[in-house]
């Protein structure tokens, strides 16, 4: 989820800049003995993923449109996505959350469309963090028991489970009816008199019933449908602050009005009630943390967080996304991090955070594994794509990272993202060939592949609420391409068309090569800049750059320019030729994508030379065969 004017509500956390000094040498070291190989994780909306339904009428019911269901990601599902070259998968939209379908004959209460997004609700308003969406079940009252089959399957496939944890806000109507035993509801006990307290769970507004939005541009709650519980009515008395950090009773239809603030311990006027981090503590390890906090009062809210991961990752799940981190003080972040890795030590945590000045404090402090690359690397390659972006720009991004490349996950699409195909981003799925490569082996960090984008999906279906180019996350809805390559549950791409079958091929060879690949663990040395220095025909529409390991020597080029050829003499400086210890000679390198590409790079005088020709949107892993 992201945040209009997001600066505005990080500065009420007053969240203090700790930049770490982790010497990269010492990075690369650890990185090499925790981790030899790179990560590939592949996002899947689940209730879009196994719908079969092609109706797509807009606002439509789950019995119009249809919806999938954890029993689609049957054996076969699970192996083709292995074999995408995945090695994790992100489960989005598990947990229970609002939504307009009527589940009462099972206990679940009724959502009002006056606080729910959409007809099949937002992910990021939970309603209940101990059960799981009953849209996703075959038999809604043993919706937990398969969820936990699709945990065990996953996990027989060989992928690790990834689910988001929202810990900034939930459901307006926030109601667990899974509550293990001890546990009590958000805002169960809080003194709802004043503004803020240390362990309320909520912000209030004392003197004022909540308002819903006022609609505008022709809105209204499912298209303008009657239901009974549309009335522009909803009982809380007092009003909460809203998710985004509206403090108004009645938040902006362009606030996150579903939802309501968590309250960490942050006062109104953002200063903190609870104990910050000593001075260093940044270069300290979970175990110390965990430490520090063990003697510690924390506010309640940070209880009941850390026990909701606690509760699935005893359950199996090996990691987590968590929602708008950036939104959460970085205290709370060490003290349930460090409490998850002393249950698991490698538990996958990955962070929704764009505000570059904090990503260390995130990750050093926080503890928090991965972090976002979309301010840096994805806001500039989709510039690139676009064809109004400069490939001299990409250089500087690796450089002021460099010490954290390895934290920083890359992407090019997400739920939150437009489509590559989409006409607002790049109008074809073939421009992100080039992208993907350079995405995918410029730096050691994982890969977040979202399903769909393989087989070139361009997310322009009328959903419901919001427009199109990107997959809906809020309606019933399919999802075009991705139905043609599941063809009725056999997921063997045998409706798809020869473009859709190639692109999700070119995605797989990409893929697999790089989880297989040292040097992507390896080091990095960029040589665009000398050859635009020094190459002729050689311009800002190619990158390029080396990648080694002691096995594994990789020259990786690429040719955005969906027109033009270009043909040059691709140089190799000095750096590069003595970092490899070549001899003078002729050395012969291979493509590792599709394998029918060799050439000879050439070596004289400590310079070497590669003869190169370069189709438009063509890109090139070369390696030096020994």
């Amino acid at each position: 989820m992201k945040i209009k004017g997001v600066l505005n509500y990080i500065l009420f956390f007053t969240i203090i800049l700790s930049v770490s000094c982790t010497n990269t040498n010492e990075s690369k070291k650890e990185i090499s003995e925790t981790e030899e190989r790179k990560v590939v994780i592949y996002q899947v909306f689940t209730r879009l993923f196994g719908n079969t339904n092609t109706t797509n009428k807009p606002w439509g019911t789950i019995e119009e449109n249809g919806v999938g269901k954890f029993n689609d990601f049957s054996e076969k599902a699970l192996q083709e996505i292995k074999k995408l070259g995945v090695t994790h998968i992100w489960y989005t939209g598990i947990l229970h959350h609002d939504l307009i379908t009527d589940y009462t004959k099972f206990g679940i209460s009724n959502d009002d469309p006056d606080i729910v997004k959409g007809r099949a609700g937002s992910p990021y308003a939970v309603k209940d963090y101990y059960n799981v969406n009953p849209d996703l079940a075959v038999d809604p009252a043993k919706r937990l028991e398969e969820f936990k089959a699709l945990l065990d399957r996953s996990h027989k496939a060989g992928l690790k489970v990834l689910i988001d944890i929202v810990p900034n806000h939930v459901a307006r109507n926030y109601q667990s009816l899974s509550n293990p035993e001890g546990v009590e509801d958000f805002g169960a006990s809080d003194d709802k008199t004043v503004v803020y307290d240390v362990n309320n769970n909520f912000y209030y507004v004392p003197t004022k019933d909540f308002q819903v939005p006022v609609w505008e541009n022709g809105y209204e709650p499912l298209g303008g449908e009657k239901h009974l519980l549309a009335d522009r009515k909803f009982d809380e008395n007092p009003a909460k602050w809203t998710g985004n950090g509206s403090r108004l009773a009645q938040p902006n239809m362009y606030d996150w009005y579903e939802t309501v603030k968590v309250n960490y311990g942050v006062k109104p006027d953002g200063t903190k009630d609870f104990d910050e981090l000593p001075a260093g503590f940044e270069n300290e390890d979970y175990k110390k943390h965990f430490e520090f906090w063990s003697n510690k009062t924390v506010p309640d809210s940070w209880i009941k967080f850390r026990d909701i991961a606690l509760y699935w990752t005893a359950m199996g799940v090996d990691g987590f996304r968590y929602d708008m981190s950036e939104m959460v003080p970085v205290e709370f972040w060490s003290y349930m991090n460090s409490s998850i890795k002393m249950k698991n030590k490698n538990t996958f945590l990955l962070g929704e955070i764009y505000t570059p000045s904090i990503y260390r404090d995130y990750i050093h402090k926080g503890k928090i594994d991965y972090l976002y690359d979309k301010v840096a690397l994805y806001d500039t390659i989709k510039h690139i794509m676009q064809g109004h972006g400069l490939t001299d720009n990409l250089p500087q991004i690796q450089k002021d990272l460099e010490d954290i490349e390895h934290n920083m996950i890359h992407f090019l699409e997400n739920h939150d993202e437009q489509r590559i195909a989409s006409p607002d981003f790049a109008g074809s799925a073939e421009k992100g060939k080039p992208a993907m490569v350079v995405s995918t082996t410029i730096s050691s960090s994982p890969t977040l592949v979202y399903f769909g984008q393989e087989v070139g999906e361009p997310g322009n279906e009328q959903a419901g609420f919001g427009a199109p180019t990107r997959t809906s996350i809020f309606d019933y809805i399919g999802v075009p391409n991705h139905q043609r390559w599941m063809n009725n549950h056999q997921f063997n791409g045998g409706q798809s068309s020869n473009e859709e079958k190639e692109l999700r091929d070119f995605y797989q060879r990409l893929l697999t090569f790089t989880i297989s690949s040292s040097a992507l663990m390896g080091d990095y040395e960029e040589i665009h800049t000398y050859n635009r220095e020094h190459t002729k025909n050689y311009n800002h529409r190619v990158f390029s750059f080396t990648r080694w390991s002691d096995d594994e020597k990789l020259i990786i080029i690429s040719n955005f320019d969906n027109a033009d050829s270009y043909e040059f003499d691709l140089k190799l400086p000095t750096s590069v030729i003595e970092s490899w210890s070549l001899e003078n000679g002729i050395y012969k390198v291979t493509d590792q994508i599709y394998g029918k590409i060799s050439s000879e790079l050439t070596v004289k005088n400590n310079i070497g030379i590669i003869q190169m020709k370069l189709k438009p949107l063509e890109s090139l892993i070369l390696k030096l065969e020994n």
